[in-house]
């Protein structure tokens, strides 16, 4: 099975959902630059240092986006590990999906030290995401 490894969760207010993460729920936030897009990094649980995954079984770390106009930004989403990114947008299309890639459309992104990353609607209208994370 490919398991989910991330959540992504829209905000119009970055700084004001950090904050409010922060004092709810304890979690760490890092805000990223422009050269990543301006993500915002979420901690709901510690990691292990050498491989970056949660250290408690089950548990996820996550990321908060710019929410836009557009209405694929609107709704929290999941991402799913995947061993080879190009074979699961095959899979996601062959299955009633559909690939919206990365940046450019139909190819996945490269997140630099963390994988490929490519997002798709379900066929329920849902969009998630897909990562190959690199080697550890």
């Amino acid at each position: 099975m490919n398991p989910v490894v991330h959540f992504e969760m829209p905000a119009k207010d970055k700084g004001r959902m950090r904050k409010f993460y922060e004092t709810a729920f304890g979690w760490q936030t890092e805000q990223l630059g422009k050269e990543m897009g301006e993500y915002v990094l979420v901690t709901t649980t510690e990691s292990d240092e050498k491989t970056g995954l949660p250290r408690r079984p089950g548990a996820i770390n996550g990321g908060f986006y710019q929410r836009t106009d557009d209405p694929l930004s609107q709704y929290p989403s999941v991402v799913i590990a995947v061993d080879d990114i190009k074979e699961a947008m095959k899979k996601v299309e062959e299955a009633g999906g559909k690939v919206l890639g990365g940046q450019v459309p139909g190819k996945p992104d490269e997140i630099p030290g963390v994988g490929l990353y490519a997002s798709f609607i379900d066929t329920e209208g849902n969009r998630m995401g897909m990562l190959e994370p690199v080697p550890m």
